[in-house]
């Protein structure tokens, strides 16, 4: 059997290499199959990580191919196998490996502004979380953290760093003012493709009060207004019975 590559990526031995960038995001990769000489009209099987690949009649004998469309991440090494079908005359099959090493860059942030800003507002004494997409193939080298121009320092500021290979993260269980409010920068250096930059933009506020005070106000009165019908209703029924009888009828009393 004889296989290529019919879109761009470039192939070396059985590893196609297809990098990825923000700007492809619909991007294919077609491989292809064709038989030789007395196998012409052999049928043939596309294998996917040892999962048979459904072809289309008409693509199965003497010239087969299969297209991935998009390219997503968690193709990455993913093992595309082209071989003659069991049920054939063939006494023997050939099969072809054909590993895709898909290449993207970390992309930071998520969305359509990958290498933007982000302006974040959050309350005094509440939980920061800033975190920044670093996934990438291959991986990133180092990711480093900086505020207001210099290294974040974990102790003083009372923050925590974690790194997972897909995100980095970086939080503030109780967030003040003086250590948490400036410019935070995410940066993501790799050998392939240099670094790429994410920047938080933190703005504090104090905890509102005021709000949490009407609603308190609001709740107190609500509840006085209830207290002060229900009374009135037992005084009404109180009344008219001692009107009628002379004394308070207790059966008619709703509470």
């Amino acid at each position: 059997l004889q296989k290529h590559i019919q879109s761009p990526p470039k192939v070396c031995g059985k590893m196609c290499y297809v990098l990825m960038k923000p700007s492809l995001n619909f991007l294919t990769v077609s491989l292809v199959c064709e038989p030789n000489g007395a196998q012409a009209d052999e049928e043939l099987v596309w294998l996917r990580n040892g999962a048979l690949i459904n072809l289309k009649e008409g693509n199965d004998k003497g010239h087969s191919s299969v297209c991935v469309t998009p390219v997503i991440h968690e193709d990455n090494g993913a093992i595309f196998t082209c071989s003659l079908s069991k049920n054939s005359s063939a006494s023997a099959s050939v099969t072809l490996n054909v590993t895709c090493n898909y290449l993207f860059v970390p992309l930071l942030p998520h969305g359509p502004n990958l290498f933007g800003s982000e302006e974040v507002t959050v309350e005094e004494e509440a939980v920061l979380l800033l975190q920044c997409d670093t996934l990438a193939n291959p991986p990133v080298s180092s990711v480093s953290w900086t505020v207001n121009g210099s290294k974040v320092n974990l102790e003083e500021s009372g923050m925590a760093e974690t790194n997972d290979g897909f995100k980095s993260k970086l939080t503030a269980n109780k967030v003040e003012r003086r250590l948490h409010e400036g410019t935070f920068n995410c940066s993501a250096v790799s050998s392939m493709y240099g670094v790429h930059t994410k920047t938080f933009y933190v703005k504090t506020i104090k905890f509102p009060l005021m709000p949490m005070i009407a609603g308190l106000v609001v709740v107190g009165l609500t509840a006085l207004l209830a207290v002060l019908a229900r009374w009135q209703r037992i005084m009404r029924v109180t009344h008219e019975t001692l009107g009628k009888k002379g004394k308070p009828n207790i059966s008619k009393l709703h509470f």
